[in-house]
């Protein structure tokens, strides 16, 4: 097999799906899969080539289940490349790719392209649920911000109302040595579905500033943040390392903090919690083909969700997994 990496959350409604079996930790803390997961089950007849195109944030996931189902179908390969979630809904239409990864939901008008091309719409698929996470650097002693801050601090229009500009992390609490020390913004590119999910949920559809540096991938994002004193940037929470620190956040100013945990997310407590996905071009009669479609089943698996949790994201509960495997019928 070649595992080859190239160079609106569902309805935040979670918390009863929580399984008995789930651990909701204070970070640090391990997170466990629903143990009524099912196990994945090794079936006949899986051969071929794959191909998955799209979102630089699953790029490493998609790079592990790649390796987890080659365990299973030896004679399986895999290709992978991310670039971004904007390159998912060309590769299915154009039929490059049998997996479109995205941290994102389709826009109306992608659905709309791959409609017109198939005559029926693509099946997204929720694999794994990500805390988008606003970074700073480790050394930063920032307690939290408000959505309305970070809007403030990224987005040229602050169309969260919030009164003033802030460029310098004294105008969010800071003193001493910070209280003059400029703000510098790391972001990504607007191939990006992380870009486009942030400037609807964090900057109010606002546009951002000139200023930002953009990143062609989360890694990135988090590298430029954690070897920059006065950095701040955003990426799928998988990307944390140490050189960063995951800030607090709230929906509004006064408002209690709340870290980016799986209990947070689950719950909506975190502001900017969000699924991620595969989109598939599943035929409304003949349905996926075989290979396509035991990847996913794997996926959505304990080995699979136990993969999410390897590789620094939230895995979903039994009840919204089994949702999404129905999807594959």
């Amino acid at each position: 097999m070649m595992c080859t990496p190239a160079k609106g959350f569902l309805p935040l409604m979670l918390a009863f799906m929580l399984a008995p079996a789930l651990a909701l930790p204070a970070a640090g803390q391990i997170i466990e899969v629903d143990a009524k997961l099912p196990v994945y089950r090794r079936v006949s007849g899986v051969s071929g080539n794959l191909s998955s195109v799209g979102s630089d944030t699953l790029n490493n996931l998609m790079t592990l289940w790649a390796e987890a189902f080659r365990k299973v179908y030896p004679n399986v390969i895999v290709q992978i490349e991310g670039k971004g979630s904007s390159t998912v809904p060309p590769a299915l239409i154009k039929g490059t790719a049998q997996l479109g990864p995205m941290s994102r939901k389709m826009k109306r008008s992608e659905q709309e392209a791959f409609e017109n091309k198939h005559g029926y719409g693509p099946t997204g698929i929720a694999v794994a649920i990500d805390a988008l996470a606003v970074f700073v650097n480790k050394d930063n002693p920032i307690a939290g911000l408000s959505l309305q801050q970070v809007d403030a601090i990224f987005s040229k229009h602050r169309r969260s109302g919030f009164p003033t500009d802030i460029t310098i992390w004294g105008q969010v609490g800071l003193d001493g040595a910070w209280k003059n020390t400029p703000i510098s913004l790391y972001g990504r590119n607007s191939a990006s579905g992380t870009y486009g999910y942030f400037k609807s949920k964090a900057l109010f559809k606002g546009d951002y500033k000139d200023t930002v540096k953009e990143q062609p991938g989360s890694a990135s994002v988090v590298q430029g943040v954690g070897t920059d004193k006065g950095a701040i940037g955003y990426s799928g929470i998988g990307y944390r390392t140490s050189g960063v620190r995951a800030v607090p956040l709230s929906k509004k100013k006064g408002r209690p903090f709340h870290r980016p945990t799986y209990a947070n997310a689950l719950s909506g407590k975190y502001p900017l919690a969000r699924a991620l996905y595969v989109q598939v071009n599943k035929h409304p009669t003949r349905g996926l083909d075989k290979l396509t479609r035991e990847f996913i089943k794997l996926v959505l698996s304990r080995e699979g969700q136990q993969i999410v949790v390897k590789d620094g994201y939230l895995p979903l509960p039994a009840k919204l997994a089994a949702q999404e495997r129905a999807k594959l019928d």
